[in-house]
């Protein structure tokens, strides 16, 4: 919905990916739906749920083998994002690297988007 002719709606990291596909293989679904809702301390937070089938209004994203299906009203606000995933001493997860945030919590699960890009 939001594409630009050859350019992916978000990028995906090889670890990523690799996490992805490992996720996918041992639950047995098609891929991983990334969205927005309202919530948090800064206002917004990403959600991600496993899916079957593409909604066909969803923005699909295949790297490395690893399927990512953007939510609708998602799509302007994770156009542009890197999904990695990283592992420290304490935790791991999907990080997004989002160019569109203006504003992010301390704990980084809660995010702000400039006011033009906001639900109103």
């Amino acid at each position: 919905m939001f594409a630009i002719p050859g350019k992916q709606a978000v990028t995906i990291t090889p670890k990523a990916a690799a996490q992805i596909n490992k996720l996918m293989s041992s639950a047995g679904h098609a891929g991983l739906r990334i969205g927005i809702k309202k919530g948090g301390c800064a206002g917004m937070e990403y959600t991600m749920e496993y899916v079957d089938v593409a909604d066909p209004n969803d923005e699909v994203v295949t790297q490395d083998g690893a399927c990512v299906m953007i939510a609708p009203m998602a799509q302007m606000f994770l156009f542009g994002t890197e999904i990695d995933y990283e592992t420290s001493l304490l935790e791991s997860g999907f990080k997004f690297n989002n160019p569109n945030v203006t504003e992010a919590c301390g704990c980084g699960e809660s995010i702000k988007f400039d006011d033009a890009l906001g639900p109103k």
